[in-house]
């Protein structure tokens, strides 16, 4: 499975550490594989980000704004609002 985060990750923000280790656990506790992504806000302003979240099984918007592009991070959470996709913001 895959997940797309919508979200600048920044190893040193406890929060990114700490949604990576939260995805992973459940992974391991579903019996799982999982992919995590890490989707850059200022990518998500491209013409093909449809087709690029479209790949994820749901995407979850990163803890710990700001983010390099607010915009961005909207386009993002607007594709998963009205693609009616699953979705998760914290």
């Amino acid at each position: 499975m895959k997940i797309g985060i919508i979200g600048d990750y920044n190893p040193t923000k406890r929060s990114h550490a700490a949604t990576m280790a939260a995805l992973q656990h459940a992974a391991r506790g579903l019996g799982i594989e999982l992919e995590v992504h890490w989707l850059p806000t200022e990518s998500l302003l491209a013409p093909d980000t449809g087709d690029r979240l479209r790949m994820f099984a749901g995407l979850w918007a990163a803890p710990g704004s700001p983010y390099r592009s607010e915009e961005g991070a909207h386009e993002g959470i607007r594709f998963a609002r009205e693609q009616d996709w699953p979705f998760i913001g914290t």
